[in-house]
Order: structure tokens, then sequence, then C-alpha cells
């Protein structure tokens, strides 16, 4: 196979999902860390940083879940999940809404909350990052990385 061949890397029946994962787990640890930044700091320009790093985590996690349930379809070609490969859906699909809350809190506060943050957000993103660390732990065991598949 022609590493350079890229209609065998587009159409490689889970690949995508395995390569597209890395960039919403970067950016939203990167998000929130810098939104902990700018509370400690209120430098303003974090927070801006910090939002517009979880708005891409949230746009970037729509596809990475199409391609994870394809994947799904295709490898194991629908069949019924259970242990690890089950935890890792329910974890993904868990970490992809808390994503979305995460940056959800933040596009309220620009609006007409101008500056106020519910209280509850850095908590939220705290234990949203604990549950993407799982859950990429998880897939790690799923593709061999962490051990055997």
């Amino acid at each position: 196979m022609n590493p350079f061949d890229v209609r065998a890397a587009l159409l490689a029946k889970h690949a995508q999902h395995v390569v597209l994962i890395h960039f919403p787990i970067a950016l939203f640890i990167a998000g929130v860390i810098f939104d902990f930044l700018a509370q400690r700091t209120k430098w303003r320009a974090l927070a801006e940083v910090a939002y517009y790093n979880l708005l891409g985590a949230a746009i970037s996690v729509v596809p990475v879940v199409a391609t994870g349930l394809l994947a799904w379809q295709f490898q194991l070609e629908g069949q019924k999940l259970k242990g690890i490969l089950l935890m890792h859906l329910v974890l993904g699909c868990t970490s992809a809404i808390l994503i979305w809350v995460a940056w959800g809190l933040h596009a309220r506060s620009r609006g007409k909350f101008q500056g106020s943050h519910p209280v509850f957000r850095l908590g939220l993103e705290a234990v949203a990052v604990a549950i993407v660390g799982l859950t990429g732990h998880l897939g790690g065991f799923l593709t061999g990385v962490n051990g055997p598949n």
C-alpha cells in the first residue's frame, strides 16, 4: 500500500475516527486550561482564546462521533456492542455532549449575559476533561495502543 494514496486513506473503514479524534481532545483540553487561566488572571484575551478553542472542539467533535458510528457499522457490521467498546461509545457520546455544553455556557455568557459565567462552569469542565481522558484511554485499548487489542 502506498502511504501517499489519498483514496486508500479516505476510504479506510475506521482510520478517519482514529485520526480525527485528536483535534477535539486537544482543542477542548487547551480551551479548559485557558478558561482556568482566564478565571484566575481575569485577562479577557485568555477568555477569548478559551471560547474559540471550545468552539473548535464542539465543531470538530461532530465528524468524530459520525466516523466512530460509521466505524462501528463498517468494522463490526453493526453488531451489538459490549465491554470496552460499549463503554467507549457511551463515554464518547457523553464527552461530545459535555463539550457542547461547555461551549454553550461560554457562548451564552458572550451574549446578553456579558461576562457572567455560571459558577459550576469550571467544575463541569474539569469533569468533562476527566471523561474525555477516560474515553481516549479506552479508545487506546481498542486500537491496541494501550495494550493488546
